[in-house]
């Protein structure tokens, strides 16, 4: 499986079996976090025992309170943190989808119970539940392309249109899909945040999706 079919079978999952992760899985899983946190100076840590992170009564209504494991996403805390936590979250995200195991992103958790290291003017912006889905989730309803592109007056090529498709797949913050994707006249991209709760980290998300989509021969 490469990350474009990975991004097409991962869905948000909630209720997970009863079964710890493979210590060999845990190892590749940690060997991608070092990497991505050497690249977006991050802190990301995988904690085994997600303990009572989602004791919450929310979270044990919905089933995240199954979760055998779960990924803290911190880092120092500057206005870039939520969109890098975003982007490389999604990577991880992602190559875990590869590894077989499923995937959460949970805004609403205790961070007193996270048992993760959190040095002093770091934060811990989210966290990603992760094991083995009791299912692999559902389709979640999507806005069309017409819907978050802007520009292209000279037109839409195909790479960018393939971008825009990956994009929206990306898990969002109660699936509100507050972004744009606007082609320049220079044919560069930006993606830009409309607001919301989480959006930044959601934009950090959609872009590392288009990045996959977009691929320019």
């Amino acid at each position: 499986m490469n990350e474009l079919e990975a991004v097409k079978e991962r869905h948000s999952v909630r209720s997970y079996k009863d079964k710890k992760i493979e210590s060999q899985t845990i190892q590749k899983l940690n060997e991608m976090i070092a990497d991505c946190n050497e690249k977006g100076n991050l802190h990301i840590q995988l904690v085994e025992d997600a303990g009572k992170t989602f004791n919450k009564l929310l979270n044990k209504f919905m089933g995240l309170g199954s979760a055998p494991s779960v990924i803290a996403c911190i880092g120092k805390d500057d206005e870039t943190l939520d969109e890098r936590i975003g982007y490389y979250g999604q990577k991880i995200v992602l190559y875990a989808q590869m590894l077989g195991l499923n995937t959460c992103w949970a805004g609403t958790f205790n961070p007193k119970n996270v048992n993760a290291e959190i040095k002093s003017g770091e934060r811990l912006a989210i966290v990603i539940a992760v094991g083995y889905g009791v299912n692999n989730g559902r389709v979640r309803k999507s806005k069309s392309a017409e819907q978050v592109v802007r520009g292209g007056t000279n037109g839409k090529p195909e790479w960018f249109m393939k971008g825009v498709e990956t994009a929206l797949l990306a898990p969002t913050a109660v699936n509100q899909q507050k972004f744009e994707i606007v082609l320049n006249d220079d044919e560069s991209v930006d993606i830009v945040d409309k607001g919301g709760i989480l959006s930044k980290i959601d934009k950090g998300i959609v872009k590392y999706n288009f990045e996959i989509g977009a691929q320019r021969s």
